[in-house]
């Protein structure tokens, strides 16, 4: 019951949880009927054009995804007492992470532990958060707006964006360019470039640049970002060093501002409650070790 509500949360209806299971709709209803029953509580409002948790059922969907994710990890856990030496590392990060100092850090995991295995998955930066707490991933490289208590972060490097053009845009490939040559072009940009959410300075920058209002396109990932400003639909925000080699090829054209760029922390996040296999612990160690010892000024990228 617990995991048919925990679909019925991520869902819009109880038909749209219903093909998600691949259950038949009063299936779905009468499991969250008979969770209802068992607790005594009203966990959806749901009429109409209506389908909402209620205080109830936010409470209860918190602690169903925790309980989901312990469960999930049982295999894994269960694997290192029979292995202690073999783990596996799952790690959410945001797209197109550029950090030298992670990766030095992946080639010394390797070369000290080289039968554990590691696998990347690419997500926002909400989604690997949602999963390092539903303990789903061993960690987290992502942006943070909101830092939750109930997790552990640290700052892994710190990045500037830009405002980038691409080759069949009018400002392509033009020197002298001012801040008021940027008003009122169209944009493309990250979901996250929102006054409430991660790239919250980008937004302060683009809003000082009168390129709000005319947003044409937006992703999650940096990759379609960067197609997007590529194919000329409009001007957009990228980190500077991670797109360096594109302003080489002439694939981009940087825009004004050239200085006081927004910076943006790229952090670390795992979750303390989770119980660590010993891989996970191992690279978890690394990369806190290599923080504490590297001064943020060498983990600054421009």
């Amino acid at each position: 019951m617990l995991r048919t509500f925990v679909v019925l949360g991520r869902s819009h209806s109880v038909t749209e949880a219903a093909e998600r299971l691949r259950l038949k709709q009063p299936t779905v209803s009468s499991a969250l009927k008979r969770l209802e029953d068992r607790l005594g509580k009203r966990l959806i409002d749901r009429s109409p054009g209506h389908f909402r948790l209620t205080e109830a059922g936010e409470l209860l969907f918190r602690e169903a995804i925790e309980i989901q994710g312990a469960i999930l990890r049982l295999g894994t856990l269960m694997r290192d007492v029979v292995d202690e030496v073999r783990g596996h590392v799952e790690i959410c990060v945001a797209s197109h992470v550029v950090c030298p100092l992670f990766d030095e850090t992946l080639r010394r995991f390797h070369e000290r532990h080289p039968a554990a295995t590691l696998s990347f998955r690419v997500s926002s930066s909400k989604d690997a958060l949602e999963a390092v707490m539903a303990r789903r991933a061993s960690m987290a490289l992502c942006l943070v707006r909101k830092r939750n208590p109930k997790l552990e972060y640290a700052r892994l490097f710190r990045e500037f964006f830009g405002l980038f053009c691409g080759p069949t845009h009018p400002l392509f490939g033009l020197n002298g360019l001012t801040r008021a040559d940027l008003a009122g072009q169209t944009a493309v940009s990250f979901v996250t470039d929102r006054l409430e959410d991660a790239l919250r300075p980008v937004t302060l920058m683009r809003a000082d640049l009168d390129v709000v209002d005319r947003t044409v396109g937006t992703s999650a990932n940096l990759e379609e970002v960067r197609r997007m400003i590529i194919a000329g639909l409009g001007i957009g925000p990228m980190p500077v060093h991670v797109v360096r080699r594109d302003l080489e090829d002439g694939l981009l054209w940087q825009l004004p501002p050239y200085d006081n760029l927004p910076a943006i922390d790229v952090h670390v996040v795992w979750n303390p409650s989770a119980k660590m296999n010993r891989a996970e612990t191992a690279l978890l160690d690394m990369l806190l070790e290599q923080i504490r010892q590297v001064p943020i000024e060498a983990r600054t990228y421009i």
